[in-house]
């Protein structure tokens, strides 16, 4: 049997009609050798009894699942470094499915959840890499496999850390020799898919508002708000916004603690379910650098670390604009308006979910944030960005681990004692967290781009494996010890 009983096909963005995307084929390519295969995700929508030919034949030659319609090229628009671009458009991935997640695995998955919990999220199977579409332009439609282990790994790690992401799914070797400019080149080809909470963009709503089209706009909103945001009373286009508004100010704080860059954050590359879903030139930070950015071609730093929140706004607004013919402009403007609380209120909770403390009220949290900014400032490049929050992990039951630890003589001085102080005010959140192995290792699980190019120097020097299925396997370890 392909599928187990608990695989839930509900095709929904095709009832959209035939103005939102266009039918399309995958490449027919050389080979198909799985990389990685991510039977975890695989069990939370009924895809994990899957043999290794199926696999092959509906994520490498996408061949449709069963009660599903076929890939889907999405259309829409979007602003790219502030500059709007009418010719955009899936030119190298498509929608290939979209399905349930079983309750269970909603429950236990720390992302943002949305619909009832009888019918599970509704997730995509979204591709990169699968050949050319309407939307390629000059492109090949193409994904180098550098390219896709960086995105399974950028997953792995954001979802160990508790970010809201997309999940990579999978990664097939297609046998396909690509130039680059980027990469030494020709260099090997691969398909990816990932599982999704939704892949319908600012950029979508755009493309309707570019064309004039009121009609789309409130069919875009009625559907994503019914299938994402049902709390959101029908026809409340504020309420819509202001429920995308707190979703996004979710996600950029979660980003921001995790010392995630993402690189680029154009308006295509945000969704309406703040969860981030398309990983090109990341990185982590390795120490405190606010100026600090993921992609070589950002000259002005634009998409730096510390501005991350102020392009997630900026391309809100652009949402608010696309949603103006179809709603009054003060309530969109409030909800807008929104976002910095939110932002602040969430940068506070995701930091105390990094240190593994409970909430002791808004000033304390906000102590304990602005303290460990502070050390996290003082340290620099000696103490890099990750460590402090896996030595200090849990607070006060950390200390004996922290002080004797390879870090022992940056946890002093004043900046360190203002942390102190903050961190021991809190109360530790399941302190038997720290029995894992995870915590008795004195190095943390990181994703510093020297270790990201040993690992793709294993791969394509000796076709050795090994190491990045390693890496995936800690970083899951880790996941789980902070779960």
């Amino acid at each position: 049997m392909p599928v187990s009983p608990d695989y839930r096909p509900d095709p929904q963005f095709v009832t959209l009609g035939d103005e939102y995307g266009d039918a399309v084929r995958a490449a027919t390519f050389p080979q198909s050798i799985v990389r990685f295969r991510n039977d975890a995700a695989a069990a939370t929508v009924g895809l994990e009894t899957l043999t290794e030919a199926e696999w092959i034949a509906h994520f490498a030659r996408f061949e449709p699942l069963p009660g599903q319609p076929g890939p889907i090229a999405m259309r829409y628009h979007g602003h790219q470094f502030r500059t709007y671009n009418p010719d955009l458009g899936d030119g190298r991935g498509f929608l290939a499915a979209q399905l349930r997640e079983t309750p269970g695995a909603q429950a236990a998955s720390d992302r943002v959840a949305s619909g009832s919990a009888t019918e599970g999220r509704l997730l995509d199977l979204g591709t990169k890499g699968s050949g050319t579409t309407p939307w390629s332009r000059t492109a090949d439609g193409r994904l180098t496999l550098k390219g896709g282990m960086r995105e399974v790994l950028a997953a792995e790690m954001l979802e160990a850390q508790g970010v809201p992401t997309s999940r990579a799914f999978s990664l097939i070797e297609t046998g396909e020799e690509l130039e680059r400019g980027d990469e030494p080149s020709p260099t090997r080809s691969a398909v990816l898919v990932r599982l999704s909470h939704s892949h319908i963009r600012f950029g979508t709503f755009q493309r309707a508002a570019y064309f004039g089209r009121t009609d789309m706009l409130e069919a875009l909103v009625a559907h994503a708000r019914a299938l994402y945001h049902p709390q959101v009373a029908e026809g409340d286009v504020p309420g819509f916004l202001g429920a995308v508004v707190e979703a996004s100010a979710r996600l950029t704080a979660r980003w921001v603690a995790a010392g995630f860059v993402h690189g680029v954050l154009n308006t295509d590359n945000l969704n309406v379910t703040g969860e981030s879903f398309d990983y090109g030139p990341w990185r982590f930070l390795p120490y405190y650098e606010p100026g600090f950015t993921a992609a070589y071609f950002d000259q002005t730093g634009l998409y730096a670390f510390a501005r991350q929140p102020e392009a997630v706004f900026w391309a809100l607004t652009q949402l608010g604009g696309a949603l103006k013919p179809i709603a009054d402009a003060e309530p969109l403007t409030a909800a807008l308006n929104s976002f910095g609380p939110a932002y602040i209120r969430e940068l506070r909770a995701a930091f105390l979910d990094r240190l593994g403390v409970k909430s002791l009220g808004e000033a304390a949290d906000q102590r304990l944030l602005d303290t460990t900014l502070a050390l996290q400032r003082e340290v620099g490049e000696a103490g890099r960005w990750e460590p402090l929050f896996h030595d200090w992990f849990g607070g006060f039951p950390s200390s004996a681990r922290a002080v004797t630890g390879p870090r022992a003589k940056l946890w002093q001085g004043k900046a360190f004692d203002n942390f102190r102080f903050a961190l021991f005010e809190h109360e530790p959140d399941r302190p038997e967290r720290l029995e894992s192995p995870a915590f008795a290792r004195a190095e943390p699980e990181e994703m510093l781009i020297d270790e990201v190019e040993s690992l793709w120097a294993a791969i394509a020097e000796q076709d050795d494996w090994a190491p990045f299925h390693d890496k995936v396997a800690r970083l899951r370890q880790t996941g789980a010890a902070r779960r």
